[in-house]
């Protein structure tokens, strides 16, 4: 019991003058009461890095067909998809730098790299003058923007009270939902502002000689306000030794810890399939996810003719701002439930098959019009979302389940970086697969758009044959 003692003492956290992630510690054993300041700036930080992710898609269409670059209009959706994709293959690239830097370096520094690439390149996009800028300046948007793998997380966690860590995690991943919804949304209404408000904005103004400035400007005077308030945010990383490598030489003499130190090293993350297949999934699911976003914004801004919907930005982003007051609600309320009585397996499963049959029916919904086409459009646009955020939430259970607490930032390193090559890859493969349906219309077998949304659908439906035996494992508690 002595030694037991002995070891516990040695093992608690020691403050060190000047460390500023013992400073945090100290706060976090001083303080009392709800972590309001906190929880905001986690969702502050979360949600500014998160909103220039798509919130170019409702109006990617017409912004390709200004830079006249597309010889054909059918050709609008091969180039949208190289802008799309440019800014996941990015992140792609340094999404574990980013960690890495963190790590070494602080939390706070990727941070302010993080939310100030937002303020400089979203508003170069949003001034883009051709293909080619707009492609540049989204993959350097994509590559400063890592801090949504690995550093948040870890810097959410570090400034919360063990019994908020719950909290800052869910913190982290609602900021990223919203974040998803309300971009396009802000796209869709503010993108050519002279067109859409002409008392407000003339057609001589910045915003009539570039009319997709004003949603990214907004975006970017959001990121340089959270910029200025993270000026204050605490650094959480400590800048001395480890306490556990000062107090190893106390228990290395003890046959249990010397069993614990053989485990650990045997783990492997990459040996660990309940966590690769988990992963498998996810990125399964994010492609599809990805891909659908841009292809839903080129269906509904595509001509009749095509089979699309004849929408403006305004009303794109009508039916997406919709879509995101269902997907609040369910989550709020119904996806826990349902998880718990079901499980996440079985939770993703189902809303992977229902997402097969709600996208079977929109080529079915481009032949309606007036009130019946509103309701139809409105209604599966919500089901989907739904459905889509479902399967990704259960799939991040599933990955968290598989690993334990000291390799849970590992973990989620490698699903953002597999994530982010996923996600790189469906926009510029949707953007492709969409143009070329659109010169198939007499085509005998899957015309037009329906062949991309069949072609989403087998996406889909690869992604929970992955649900079942033997391909994906659950970690046995």
């Amino acid at each position: 019991m002595a030694k037991e003692e002995y070891t516990e003492c040695l093992l608690e956290s020691k403050y060190h003058e000047g460390c500023p992630g013992c400073k945090v510690d100290q706060m976090k054993r001083l303080r009392r009461g709800f972590p309001f300041s906190e929880l905001f700036s986690v969702w502050i930080i979360v949600l500014c890095t998160t909103l220039p992710i798509s919130s170019l898609f409702p109006f990617l269409y017409f912004m390709i067909d200004d830079f006249d670059i597309a010889k054909k209009e059918e050709d609008i959706g091969f180039y949208a998809g190289f802008v799309g994709c440019s800014f996941m293959l990015g992140r792609a690239l340094t999404s574990v730098i980013c960690g890495i830097l963190s790590d070494r370096y602080g939390r706070k520094p990727v941070i302010l790299i993080g939310t100030s690439s937002v303020v400089i390149f979203n508003t170069l996009f949003g001034l883009s003058l051709n293909f080619w800028m707009a492609i540049i300046t989204r993959f350097c948007l994509g590559c400063f923007n890592g801090l949504l793998g690995g550093p948040i997380k870890a810097y959410a966690v570090e400034t919360f009270r063990d019994e908020y860590q719950s909290l800052a995690l869910s913190a982290v991943s609602t900021a990223w939902g919203i974040g998803l919804i309300i971009g396009p949304a802000i796209g869709g209404f503010l993108a050519q502002p002279a067109k859409q408000y002409p008392s407000l904005f003339s057609q001589d103004s910045i915003f009539g000689k570039f009319p997709y400035c004003l949603p990214c400007f907004a975006i970017s005077i959001f990121a340089f306000l959270v910029t200025v308030i993270s000026l204050w945010m605490p650094e959480t990383l400590h800048n001395h030794k480890s306490d556990e490598d000062e107090s190893f030489d106390a228990v290395k003499d003890d046959p249990e810890s010397k069993k614990v130190a053989e485990r650990n090293e045997k783990k492997s993350l990459w040996k660990n399939w309940p966590l690769m297949s988990s992963i498998i999934v996810y990125c399964i699911f994010s492609l599809h996810n990805m891909a659908y976003t841009e292809i839903f914004s080129l269906w509904a801004n595509s001509p009749r003719k095509f089979g699309g919907l004849a929408y403006s930005t305004a009303e794109v982003g009508s039916v997406l701002a919709v879509s995101g007051v269902g997907l609040l609600i369910f989550q709020l309320s119904l996806y826990s439930y349902a998880e718990r009585n079901l499980g996440p397996v079985v939770v993703t499963r189902i809303c992977g098959i229902l997402s097969v049959v709600v996208l079977s029916t929109y080529p079915l919904i481009a032949k309606l019009s007036g009130v019946a086409l509103t309701v139809a459009l409105y209604s599966a646009s919500v089901a989907k979302n739904v459905l889509s955020t479902s399967t990704i939430t259960g799939t991040f259970i599933l990955q968290n389940r598989a690993v334990g607490q000291d390799q849970r930032g590992a973990a989620n390193g490698i699903s953002m970086t597999a994530m982010s090559i996923c996600k790189a890859i469906g926009p510029g493969a949707a953007g492709v697969i969409f143009s070329w349906s659109e010169k198939r219309q007499d085509a005998s077998f899957l015309p037009g758009t329906q062949m991309v949304f069949f072609i989403l659908n087998v996406v889909l439906a690869l992604g929970v044959l992955w649900t079942f035996k033997p391909f994906l494992g659950e970690r046995q508690q």
